[in-house]
């Protein structure tokens, strides 16, 4: 269906419609950035969500590009900076002693094209004759028609002028519940001419679900305008909730004497909220896009002079290099991301996983994820920078640092040039000391630095984790059992029914039948079985029973030994804190020499070994053998080939929140422990986080996929037919209240998990004030915000939100009733800006509240939590979804935040961008359908049941022009796969992992 079927011809011609019984749709909406026109808000909702509106709105025009070097045109600025980064290129500007970071020329024409001013474009000869016809020209002649006859609307005409302030501004919420009143006036200069007031209305009157605040009102009976008097009429904003709110006063006049009406249009523009609010938090300087340029290379390196902690632990072998292939390095670098997939799937990768390919599969992965990992770093490259001297150190500051962004460890590199040299002569500096804001650098005795002195600076990876996980890829490890279990690895008897066990360290244990099952399970199982999953949803116990494996398994062989990791030094620890009833010779925790002393707990230290210098270490071979557990991180776990003990020595191998690994960090004990005869554990749910993985071709080429969800992939790993003999499912929940738990329970687990929370805890909001319906814990606050950024950070945030959490948080803590301490309370965002905003908006009303990402929430539970969601202006949804960082089209992601909170949910978004995703929708429906909204009105009806297909809104779709990118794909099924297979390479998504968190893996 086209626009002209729908929407109202007169709205499109002059502007206005003055017909009050006009049939047509008269909520137009226009994109300004596209030059695009559609027939209600929710056709520009899905616009505001294509890669063309993106692309516009981060500076792509697809304006052609003239390289003065090459004399090659390209097509927009994406394209330029494939070019500009190039060989080719690079090689030119090297023949002639150039900068290759040369300025593009927009040309004023391109031979064998002609301008088409309409669309700006350079159209092929070609082309020329039909390009009128066609629909994207025609959309841009309509825009042109519309934006003029809106303008049009909205000029005084005739002799009448309507004056007045029509923006509100910033006005408070208690001002707002009372209302607002802006006094305006009309008059006439026209001499012997006399005007009516026909109509005053407001767009939103024709055809709007959601009400509007604002109101329009003349103060008496009289409608006639006398020449040289003035007409006063009052518009009354009252809202009763914080957020923005725009509409549009339409008042129509007509000259009795001629018989004629005309229209004058003026738009009205209200932001509730604090205004030192928005004060504080506005963007300090607009966005930039940060230009990447390419990088002059490292020519000669001065090696700097490492701490001593780098050579703490004494492993017998050197780490394999496992440098980058230079022809993976080369397809990586150019080609959009469907393109290099297919060639790095071609070109590189096996047709076929299996045992014998394995290695060469995961490790064309891990390259892949190096190369994206290092492209990455160079965001923070630093221009200008000082050092300062103290001691034997220099000193640097690094903004960021304290957010780990980027990432700084003891032990690491960092090179300093000295600022405006052309050579690339470069010194390495050995990290010594890492502080919140600054390290403290070592350098070799020719380097020089005055206080005046200005560096360049440049972060190198840390590759030591990686070449771990190649030292494991490469070892003769390669069990079908364990990498690709069959059935025919199962042996055919029932699996082993759940028996009085002589001692029940964890008492609830014996009441969870589950729980019981899977650790008879793991008792019972002969040397050499197919590794066992513990599938634990969220709030399940999943640790819990782990831990009760391994000590049931060290007291029913005093032969038995166990490696037991986790993907995080927090995960490590807590199984550790759980085994801490073994003695210091029974239990060891392993720590990488990088890591600081304060970070680990008193009780902690009991089962560590230390240098004399203070750095963690390992004790003598003959000691570390005698440990019955050994904990660490998955990384390394590889301390215990590394030093010398045998492949075999561990009975058992256990990894804890598995699905947070990639496969090749999970193969590090594996590859390198196992024989044989060894049994492996793995506990996780893969309907939560997967590992965090930067490279946007290294997930779509499966480096997202854990091993144990590409375990549970397998038909042995059924829940049903499994169940006992290769896995057990968890499904009682200690966490949650059921109304929190009832909408992923039944949406990712298949209704099977049961409340089993503490009543005191889950309990402990019911009947507060601020519950909408004060039996069911969770609030939607539905808000109408807008997206910022700021400077050259593409990281969004949300002022409007910002306020709407502290408020929350206010609340929270004012409540002497339901009393509350800081550390209780969890406030989840998508976006690092906005985590950073409530931060320090709460700095005066609760410093103590954990304000973070989703991962850094998995595992973690408060009895409160709040999410921010964001996105609310609804322009770059698409990007969201083709990056994987908003909430939006992540199940995942949406999984792990709403199963956080046990007694108290909040969630503060703007659902017309929310319900844009079918799963979001259902979510808004069932807390709609519970009485937990709050905010601005819901713009759909919430009874009618969700089309998981997308269906919903295909009459959203077909509506938008004709040439507008369709938005065709369920938004929930929405994956990198399917709607990153346009973008441009590796480069697609520098802004994106600017909030995707770096891991500290060591």
């Amino acid at each position: 269906m086209s626009l002209l079927a729908i929407a109202c011809p007169l709205l499109l011609s002059n502007g206005v419609c003055e017909n009050p019984s006009c049939p047509h749709r008269h909520n137009v909406s226009s994109c300004e950035l596209c030059n695009l026109v559609f027939a209600s808000p929710a056709d520009y909702t899905v616009h505001a969500a294509s890669k063309q509106h993106i692309n516009k709105a981060q500076g792509e025009n697809g304006a052609t590009l003239h390289c003065p070097l090459c004399h090659k045109y390209v097509s927009g600025m994406k394209n330029w900076v494939q070019h500009a980064r190039s060989g080719r290129h690079v090689a030119i500007a090297m023949q002639f002693h150039l900068d290759p970071n040369v300025v593009p020329e927009e040309p004023e024409s391109i031979p064998g094209h002609t301008l088409c001013s309409i669309c700006n474009s350079h159209i092929p000869a070609r082309n020329w004759a039909r390009h009128h016809l066609t629909p994207k020209h025609k959309d841009r002649e309509q825009f042109i028609s519309f934006r003029a006859a809106l303008d049009e609307a909205e000029k005084d005409k005739h002799g009448v002028s309507v004056a007045g302030n029509f923006d509100f501004e910033i006005v408070d919420l208690p001002s707002a519940k009372s209302g607002v009143t802006m006094r305006s006036t009309i008059s006439n200069t026209t001499p012997s001419s006399k005007v009516t007031i026909v109509s005053l209305s407001l767009a939103s009157d024709k055809g709007s679900r959601t009400s509007s605040p604002f109101s329009a009102t003349f103060p008496g009976p009289n409608r006639t305008i006398a020449y040289n008097a003035n007409y006063s009429f009052t518009v009354t904003m009252r809202q009763e909730y914080n957020g923005r709110a725009e509409d549009r006063l339409e008042i129509i006049f007509e000259d009795v004497q001629l018989r004629k009406r005309f229209t004058i249009v003026r738009t009205l523009h209200v932001v509730v909220g604090d205004r030192d609010d928005h004060q504080a938090f506005r963007p300090s300087v607009p966005y930039t896009p940060r230009k990447r340029t390419a990088r002059q290379p490292e020519t000669k390196v001065e090696p700097g002079v490492l701490p001593p902690s780098t050579n703490a632990v004494p492993y017998m072998a050197p780490l394999p290099k496992a440098p980058i292939p230079s022809g993976l390095a080369s397809t990586l670098s150019t080609g959009t991301t469907k393109s290099v997939v297919a060639n790095v799937r071609r070109l590189y990768l096996p047709a076929v996983l299996e045992s014998s390919s394995y290695p060469r599969h995961f490790k064309h992965l891990l390259w892949t994820e190096e190369f994206r990992m290092e492209r990455d770093l160079e965001h923070y490259d630093i221009a200008r920078a000082k050092l300062t001297s103290h001691n034997y150190y220099h000193f640097l500051d690094v903004p960021g640092l304290a957010e780990k962004r980027p990432s700084v460890l003891v032990g690491d590199r960092i090179l300093v040039q000295k600022h405006g040299s052309t050579v690339g002569h470069w010194y390495e500096g050995g990290v010594h000391v890492v502080r919140k804001e600054e390290v403290g650098l070592k350098f070799n005795s020719s380097f020089r630095a005055s206080a005046a002195d200005l560096f360049n600076v440049r972060f190198k990876l840390n590759r030591y984790p990686l070449r771990r996980q190649h030292l494991a890829l490469d070892t003769v490890f390669t069990e079908d059992r364990v990498l690709f279990p069959l059935p025919v690895h199962v042996p055919n008897v029932p699996y082993p029914r759940p028996t009085r066990i002589v001692k029940v360290f964890n008492p609830l244990i014996a009441t969870n039948a589950p729980q019981l099952q899977a650790v008879t399970s793991i008792l019972k199982r002969p040397p050499g079985s197919v590794p066992f999953v513990i599938f634990g949803p969220p709030g399940t116990g999943k640790t819990v029973t782990m831990v009760e494996a391994i000590r049931q398994v060290l007291a029913a062989d005093p032969q038995a030994r166990v490696i037991a990791c986790a993907p995080s030094n927090s995960a490590a620890d807590l199984i550790a804190s759980r085994l801490m009833a073994l003695s210091t010779d029974e239990l060891f925790r392993f720590y990488a020499p990088s890591r600081n002393k304060e970070q680990v707990s008193l009780e902690l230290r009991e089962y560590t070994h230390t240098r004399p210098d203070g750095h963690f270490s390992v004790p003598p071979l003959a000691r570390m053998k005698r440990f019955r557990v050994v904990v660490a991180t998955c990384v390394s776990a590889s301390v215990v080939s590394g030093i010398g003990i045998p492949r075999g020595h561990y009975t058992h191998i256990f990894c804890d929140e598995a699905g947070q690994a990639t496969e090749p960090e999970a193969m590090i004990a594996i590859k390198t422990m196992a024989n044989t005869k060894t049994n492996i554990v793995l506990s996780g749910d893969p309907k939560q986080l997967g590992p965090i993985i930067r490279s946007t071709i290294a997930r779509e080429l499966g480096l997202e996929t854990s091993y144990i969800e590409r375990l549970m992939q397998r038909e042995i790993y059924d829940e049903n037919t499994g169940y006992g003999k290769s896995v057990v499912k968890l499904t009682k929940n200690f966490r949650s209240h059921n109304a929190i738990l009832k909408f992923p329970n039944e949406r990712f687990y298949k209704g099977e998990l049961g409340q089993c929370g503490d009543p005191k805890v889950i309990n402990a909001y019911l009947g507060a004030p601020l519950l909408p319906n004060k039996t069911f814990p969770i609030v939607f606050h539905a808000i109408k915000g807008k997206d910022d950024r700021e400077a050259a950070s593409p990281s969004f945030f949300n002022i409007d939100e910002v306020t709407q959490v502290k408020t929350y948080i206010k609340t929270l803590r004012d409540d002497r009733r339901f009393r509350i301490t800081d550390n209780e309370i969890g406030v989840i965002a998508p976006y690092h800006a906005q985590c950073l905003k409530i931060r320090t908006a709460l700095r005066a009303v609760a410093d103590g509240v954990k304000v973070g990402s989703v991962e850094e929430f998995q595992g973690q539970e408060r009895k409160v939590i709040i999410i921010s969601t964001v996105r609310s202006s609804r322009e770059f949804v698409e990007y969201d979804l083709r990056h994987t960082l908003g909430f939006v089209a992540n199940p995942r992601r949406f999984n792990v935040a709403v199963t956080r909170a046990q007694a108290l949910l909040i969630v503060v978004g703007d659902p017309d961008v929310l319900a844009l995703d079918p799963l979001w929708r259902s979510f808004l429906n069932y807390v709609y359908n519970n009485r937990g909204w709050t905010g601005r009105d819901i713009g759909w009806d919430p009874r009618e049941t969700v089309d998981e297909a997308g269906g919903y809104d295909r009459g959203v779709r077909d509506a938008a022009q004709a040439d507008m990118n369709a938005f065709t794909r369920r938004m929930e099924e929405m994956t990198i796969a399917a709607a990153g297979e346009d973008g441009d390479g590796e480069g697609d998504g520098d802004d994106a992992n600017v909030d995707r968190p770096w891991r500290d893996v060591e």
